[in-house]
């Protein structure tokens, strides 16, 4: 069974490759989009759109659990960052 997602992904260049990256990892690429520079407070960083082909075990889907109305917690993205190890 072979699912399609398609993603927009932000971030700086080196933050692209390694999700884009990881990502392949679990499908195939079908299309990878131009990079577009972002303005303002996002100056330096790019936005990316990208859509997979997943392939999954035949009948046997995977569960993702909803998280929408167990009250899921938002990512402080600055503070993520700031502990962020680099490579």
């Amino acid at each position: 069974m072979s699912v399609g997602a398609e993603l927009w992904l932000i971030g700086t260049p080196s933050e692209l490759d390694a999700i884009t990256r990881a990502l392949s990892t679990a499908g195939h690429r079908v299309y990878t989009g131009p990079r577009t520079p972002l303005t303002g407070g996002d100056a330096g960083r790019y936005r990316l759109y990208l859509r997979l082909s997943v392939t999954t075990a035949a009948g046997q889907p995977r569960q993702v659990p909803d998280t929408t109305a167990a009250g899921g917690a938002l990512v402080d993205l600055a503070a993520a960052r700031a502990r962020r190890r680099t490579a």
